[in-house]
């Protein structure tokens, strides 16, 4: 399916934040509606950007998804994910995703701040921002297994 893309914000484009490999295989529409989208463009801008001004070009695994999507990719059922309100962010190492946790930990109001690593070896930064930021619930979890 192809989508129309425009930027979020400067440094974040719709279709980077919308990408499904799990739904382009599957003919699946990950489409957000104008909250989802409000919250996608208030991640960027509230977390994305300023890690990306701190650390240069970061790469996003995920960000929103479908209830399709997610039930797909065996997402948790209440993922902020379905919101538009989280963001898998890819590490290349250990020392890069521990700069990147640090930084949100100390500048950034976050909801939930998750270091996630599986025992194959893979490992990323999961991370939400509400839209309401008055509901940001700074739960920081510097090893969270998958």
């Amino acid at each position: 399916m192809k989508k129309k893309n425009f930027m979020l914000t400067p440094h974040f484009s719709y279709n980077e934040m919308t990408r499904s490999a799990w739904a382009d295989r599957h003919g699946v529409d990950n489409t957000p509606d104008s909250l989802q989208l409000a919250a996608l463009e208030n991640l960027c801008r509230v977390l994305l950007e300023p890690l990306r001004a701190q650390f240069g070009p970061i790469y996003i695994n995920s960000a929103f998804r479908s209830e399709k999507v997610n039930t797909g990719v065996h997402g948790v059922g209440c993922s902020k994910h379905l919101s538009g309100e989280a963001v898998d962010i890819h590490i290349e190492n250990q020392e890069t995703g521990r700069a990147y946790y640090r930084f949100i930990l100390h500048h950034i109001d976050f909801d939930q701040l998750l270091f996630e690593h599986r025992r194959d070896g893979a490992m990323w930064l999961h991370c939400s921002v509400l839209l309401d930021s008055r509901e940001n619930r700074h739960q920081a979890f510097p090893n969270y297994k998958v």
